[in-house]
């Protein structure tokens, strides 16, 4: 875990940061006196967010901007907007994502569906990096990037095609641009969460146990008995580990996923 302020002055962005996991990766960054980019597209919940940890801690700042992070126009003005306010970048969190179509063989998958979860969760990612980057150089080393992958760009996982390969691909991304950013000082990760108590979980959970007609109460006890610690993990737990991997104490981490899955991939 990162110590209290160690972030003082540093400035982060964080894509996906209304609810869920950006939402406490956001809030983590703003207790470690980061000033931090809220990032997302319901313009409302982050304003909500900020106010919030503007309020809880005032000796930073927050700045929203409602942006697709699929579209390098917007992408491109949302970097404008955060330089412009904080003059630099030292981190990027890229937690905005989507899942695609849940419980459905290769062959059923439809084509534009797999479009989309490749756009958002690859082309979605490698935007912001690409924008962000010169930012980050620019500030002359210690930059961070953290990329949310996923336990299933670890191993194969049946009947989800497009989110598995999205995440491999996110991981591709990573190690690539770990390379070519260490001679900047600048680290490149991604974390993978296995299965996670939250709203998404659940829409998974309701829909494999309506398909193999089970109870949710049967599938979560399915895929919690998967893990060594016969548990889901928190999107806290998520948010703990993207917070050491901005800190300090993780700057000579780079290039790597750091799974966050109760002991899953072992």
């Amino acid at each position: 875990m990162s110590e209290p302020q160690s972030l003082a002055n540093k400035v982060a962005i964080v894509t996906g940061a209304a609810k869920g996991i950006g939402k406490l990766v956001s809030e983590n960054l703003a207790r470690d006196g980061a000033h931090t980019a809220l990032i997302g597209r319901d313009d409302d919940a982050l304003q909500a967010h900020a106010r919030l940890l503007d309020e809880k801690y005032p000796l930073r700042q927050s700045l929203v901007v409602r942006c697709d992070v699929t579209d390098e126009a917007q992408v491109i003005d949302m970097i404008r907007r955060v330089v412009d306010r904080f003059q630099g970048v030292d981190i990027l969190v890229n937690n905005a994502g989507g899942t695609g179509p849940i419980e459905t063989p290769a062959q059923d998958y439809d084509t534009d569906a797999f479009r989309q979860v490749l756009e958002l969760n690859v082309i979605g990612t490698f935007l912001p990096c690409k924008h962000t980057i010169p930012h980050l150089i620019a500030r002359g080393g210690g930059g961070r990037i953290v990329n949310i992958a996923g336990t299933s760009g670890l191993k194969a996982y049946r009947n989800r095609i497009g989110y598995s390969c999205s995440k491999w691909a996110v991981r591709g991304l990573t190690r690539n641009l770990a390379l070519e950013l260490g001679p900047h000082d600048i680290t490149v990760n991604d974390v993978c969460p296995n299965v996670t108590n939250g709203a998404r979980m659940d829409r998974i959970v309701a829909e494999k146990a309506k398909t193999q007609g089970r109870t949710p109460a049967e599938v979560y006890a399915d895929f919690a008995s998967q893990t060594a610690l016969g548990r889901f993990v928190d999107e806290s737990d998520v948010a703990a580990a993207i917070s050491f991997l901005v800190s300090p104490a993780a700057r000579n981490i780079t290039g790597h996923d750091i799974p966050v899955d109760a002991g899953w991939d072992i």
